[in-house]
Order: structure tokens, then C-alpha cells, then sequence
């Protein structure tokens, strides 16, 4: 396979990855604040996702790959809010594990991940065309 192909291939796996990451970090975000339905019943737990890098034999090369896509098992907050349907005989109610702090980096970081591969994707392409342009000028 030659280079170019292969980068584009390589970067197009990165793109894969960061897109799923993006999406796992938006369902936390979404559910940040979702409590159970029922009294003293578990929040919502923040999802993490782990990254693996694979050989793929057909490139030559490794690409990314989302290896798994867990629940952090971190202690829920817990907060005193008697009128929630949640909360359970003392008016305890379990929030989240989600800090959105912490979210919201992740998400800043993966989406300038994605645009670092989406732009070594054009780059690729570009680089093809000019070459495919040197070609025909040369007969």
C-alpha cells in the first residue's frame, strides 16, 4: 500500500475513535444531572472509554481502535433534596458521578483530536491530486 493511502487509512481509524469519544463524553453531559426513578435507586453513572492501537495486517500498520467502553465506578454525590422522587427515606438522593469540568475538557481535547485527523485526511487528499496533476503534465 503506498504512504499516502496508508496515512489517510491511519487517520481515518483516528477519526473513528474520536468520534465515539464524543459521543460517550455527550451522553454524560446529557445525563449529568439524572437521578434514579425511584426512591434511594442509583444516578446515572459517567461511561469512560479506553483506547488500543492494533496492527492491522492488510495496512502494514497500527490504527486506533476503541478497545472498551466501561462505567466509572467512582462514589455518587450525595445531596439532601427530600422532593425528588429519588430520594430515599432520609431525602437523600445519589447524583451523578459526572464532573463537568472534567467532561467538558475531554471533549475539547477530542474534538481537537478529530480536526488534527480530519485535517491529515485532506492534506492526504491534496497531496494525491497534486501528484496525479505532476502525472499528467509530465506526458
Amino acid at each position: 500500500m503506498d504512504p499516502l493511502s496508508l496515512a489517510s487509512r491511519i487517520a481515518s481509524s483516528g477519526l473513528d475513535v474520536q468520534e465515539t469519544r464524543m459521543r460517550v463524553l455527550s451522553e454524560n453531559l446529557a445525563n449529568s444531572q439524572s437521578t434514579g426513578d425511584t426512591p434511594g435507586a442509583d444516578a446515572y453513572r459517567r461511561k469512560t472509554i479506553s483506547f488500543s492501537w492494533e496492527l492491522d495486517r492488510s495496512l502494514g500498520a497500527s490504527s486506533a481502535k476503541v478497545s472498551r467502553i466501561s462505567v466509572d465506578p467512582s462514589e455518587f454525590t450525595i445531596e439532601y433534596d427530600p422532593g425528588n422522587p429519588a430520594a430515599d427515606d432520609k431525602g437523600m438522593v445519589k447524583r451523578p458521578n459526572v464532573n463537568m469540568l472534567i467532561e467538558l475538557a475531554d471533549m475539547r481535547e477530542a474534538n481537537r483530536s478529530y480536526e488534527a485527523n480530519l485535517q491529515t485526511v485532506k492534506q492526504t487528499r491534496e497531496l494525491v491530486s497534486m501528484t496525479i496533476d505532476l502525472l499528467r503534465a509530465g506526458q
